[in-house]
């Protein structure tokens, strides 16, 4: 499992690390069952206090992401989502295109940027 911090990035560090855990799940690189490394090597790795990866872990447990059993360690649990949390994932998606819209861009050009940031996701580029 490959996670990078940004020390430019405004987000808190365990954001970063449950967000690029997300991103791995996402892509596929992390599959149901999948088991997370331990918090301490994680915080070993990227050098940050291990409360900060135990925090992140925390946070995807609570949006449904992994499963934590202490002694067992994380695991990757489903991703499939219900009809409510689509919508409630649409959400900020609909904020997102209504803002390029009031920016003045076009469908075609929305649509090439939403193409480009969906490629990006599920090949890993950054």
């Amino acid at each position: 499992m490959f996670i990078t911090i940004d020390e430019k990035d405004r987000r808190p560090i365990y954001q970063q690390v449950a967000d690029e855990i997300k991103e791995l799940i996402a892509r596929g690189e992390l599959s149901e069952g999948a088991p997370l490394p331990p918090v301490r090597q994680v915080a070993a790795n990227l050098g940050v206090n291990l409360n900060t990866i135990a925090t992140a872990y925390r946070e995807l447990q609570r949006e449904g992401f992994i499963t934590v059993r202490h002694g067992a360690g994380a695991v990757v649990i489903s991703t499939k989502v219900s009809n409510n949390e689509q919508d409630e994932l649409r959400r900020p998606l609909r904020s997102a295109l209504t803002q390029l819209v009031l920016a003045g861009l076009s469908s075609v050009e929305i649509l090439e940027i939403v193409t480009q940031e969906l490629r990006q996701l599920i090949q890993g580029g950054k």
